[in-house]
């Protein structure tokens, strides 16, 4: 379960027209890809995430949880334009030999979702067991059903959108302006930017979480207080924990991408777009208590799939209850998983 790396030898065409040379995707396999290839996880994950999903979303995926090594072949594959192997704009622009900073051409969710088909063609999978992602990781799992160019059984999208909204596109855009007005983010530096990059994960951070969140964990004890407090020190914490594994640029290029998702462009009528997805199992949950991607999004995604399912999922923690409530995870996708398995074993027997 090692980072490993995938170079794709042709230019990476982007839907902007625009083109990558040397696409680099780093990404973590997991267990053994069984004789007829039916094992297979795909997860997709969220915005400022890694590969190692083991690593993150633990209580759901490990050595002995719901999604496991013994039982599949579990791939996650880092994002195009992120920080941790995959071509970015750290990574060397082949026409100055320098990196690109800047100078890297913007990308979508759809090109993200690209690089992960062209992954799947050199691993040698041609269907999905389950596919699952939570937040960019929904927008992604979500995208990736309706281009159909590979065949899911299982789809699993929590906490995402069929379209990114006006309130999570000026979310990202406050959180752009805040790393724009660190003026070092100009500089062809790699670690320009950070000061702004701080503000803009504190930002972010509000939208992650909830009101009765922090009026508990980080309410103050001493009422005489006048500075100094527990709610200050988390903001400031909580950016420089990214501060210290990520870059602004990056950071930057992805909210510009998150921006760009809309399953309808190009397509038609979302609600059609939706309604084409046949054959696939789908379980979409929502949180009420998120901000960020309110359940009406989920809601609507669900209506509009044929024969979805819809599950509540009551989290303190908002949008980042994805993450955090996995104890109840395991067990709404357990069960939906067992029920779409004994549905698919009694129509094999009745072949």
């Amino acid at each position: 379960m090692s980072l490993r790396t995938f170079g794709y030898n042709q230019d990476f065409e982007l839907e902007s027209g625009k083109k990558l040379a040397n696409l680099q995707i780093a990404f973590h396999t997991y267990g053994t890809l069984n004789e007829d290839k039916s094992n297979v996880i795909w997860v997709c994950h969220a915005l400022t995430a890694n590969s190692d999903v083991f690593d993150w979303w633990p209580g759901l995926f490990g050595e002995n949880e719901l999604f496991n090594d013994k039982d599949y072949y579990i791939v996650c594959a880092n994002v195009l334009g992120s920080h941790y192997g995959t071509t970015n704009p750290l990574s060397t622009n082949p026409e100055t030999n320098l990196p690109y900073y800047t100078e890297f051409p913007q990308f979508t969710i759809r090109d993200i979702v690209h690089a992960h088909q062209l992954l799947a063609n050199h691993l040698g999978i041609n269907e999905i067991n389950t596919l699952i992602g939570g937040s960019l990781g929904g927008q992604q799992a979500l995208e990736w059903t309706v281009s159909k160019t590979i065949k899911i059984h299982n789809l699993i999208a929590i906490g995402t959108n069929a379209f990114f909204s006006p309130w999570g596109i000026a979310f990202n855009e406050s959180q752009r302006l805040a790393i724009e007005a660190d003026s070092s983010f100009f500089e062809k530096k790699p670690d320009a930017g950070l000061k702004g990059l701080k503000a803009a994960r504190s930002m972010a951070l509000l939208s992650y979480r909830t009101y009765n969140a922090y009026g508990t964990t980080q309410v103050e004890s001493d009422h005489d207080k006048t500075d100094a407090y527990k709610a200050s020190s988390y903001q400031s914490y909580q950016g420089d924990k990214l501060v210290n594994r990520f870059n602004a640029f990056s950071y930057w290029y992805l909210t510009k991408a998150m921006d760009s998702h809309h399953l309808g462009r190009g397509r038609g009528q979302v609600e059609q777009v939706l309604n084409s997805i046949e054959g696939v199992n789908t379980l979409i949950i929502g949180i009420p208590s998120d901000v960020l991607f309110p359940p009406s999004e989920q809601e609507f995604i669900a209506k509009n799939i044929p024969n979805a399912e819809y599950y509540e999922l009551h989290s303190f923690f908002g949008h980042d209850g994805f993450l955090i409530e996995t104890k109840t995870l395991t067990q709404v996708i357990g069960n939906f998983l067992e029920k779409n398995n004994t549905k698919a074993e009694n129509q094999l027997n009745l072949i």
